[in-house]
């Protein structure tokens, strides 16, 4: 009997995440996925993941908050073993995140740091504290935005801590070749899901000007870029290594 392998996915109660697992789950992968806050769509992911074949865990984890990463990693590692009886995972996937739609001028310290904390500081942390798990030849994906290649007024913060990861991600390749382990950083554009207060998908003017700075002409939806997520990580993808791969559409081209 082949064993499934595992993946870790922050933030994949809802949205992309959310979508990403259960492609994930359709190509025999299961999943530890990760909420803040919402444990009843948490839970609801779950049994959509089985239902579609999968074995799945929920665990609570707040990104942006790093002393509590040694907890959440023994949580981890018991969730392992009672599930799975095992002691690694293969795939790390960090997407949690959250957005801010600011100007320079208007936006504030605590903003700054809240953002740096959840999508800078806690995804170098949370991978350094989870290195330990992931198995050798393990796949680890960071994701990134469209907006640390393009401009958009209003999003400099945000994008400033996505750029850093793209940078963090060059180095994961690097650093972490002796173990086979491969990173690469996927870059959504705009997607129409609850993300940053949903505007892009509830905010009919809003998705008309994106369809129209995108070459296939339309916001993208989860359906987008979940599957491309889960195929990056299949072996079909395993001389791909340090790469920023955007899921755009053509955004600004």
């Amino acid at each position: 009997m082949t064993t499934r392998p595992i993946a870790l996915i922050t933030g994949a109660s809802r949205g992309l995440g959310r979508n990403t697992a259960l492609n994930l789950a359709r190509k025999g992968v299961d999943v530890v996925l990760t909420y803040r806050s919402r444990a009843d769509e948490a839970k609801a992911a779950v049994a959509e993941i089985e239902a579609a074949g999968g074995r799945a865990a929920a665990l609570e984890l707040d990104n942006g908050a790093v002393a509590s990463f040694p907890a959440f990693v023994e949580t981890l590692k018991k969730t392992l073993r009672e599930t799975w009886q095992r002691d690694r995972f293969n795939y790390l996937v960090n997407n949690a995140g959250t957005g801010l739609r600011k100007p320079i001028a208007d936006t504030t310290q605590e903003e700054f740091d809240m953002l740096m904390n959840i999508h800078l500081k806690g995804v170098f942390f949370l991978t350094q504290a989870l290195l330990p798990l992931i198995n050798d030849s393990g796949r680890i994906i960071n994701v990134s935005s469209g907006l640390a290649r393009f401009s958009v007024p209003g999003s400099s913060a945000y994008a400033m801590m996505k750029g850093g990861v793209e940078v963090f991600t060059r180095y994961l390749a690097k650093e972490l070749a002796g173990r086979r382990i491969t990173a690469n950083t996927v870059a959504p554009g705009a997607i129409a899901t609850d993300f940053n207060g949903g505007h892009v998908r509830d905010d009919a003017e809003i998705n008309r000007v994106v369809a129209g700075m995108t070459a296939l002409g339309r916001a993208g939806v989860a359906e987008d870029v979940g599957p491309m997520i889960a195929s990056l990580l299949s072996d079909d993808n395993r001389w791909v290594n340090a790469q920023r791969i955007e899921v755009s559409g053509g955004m600004n081209i």
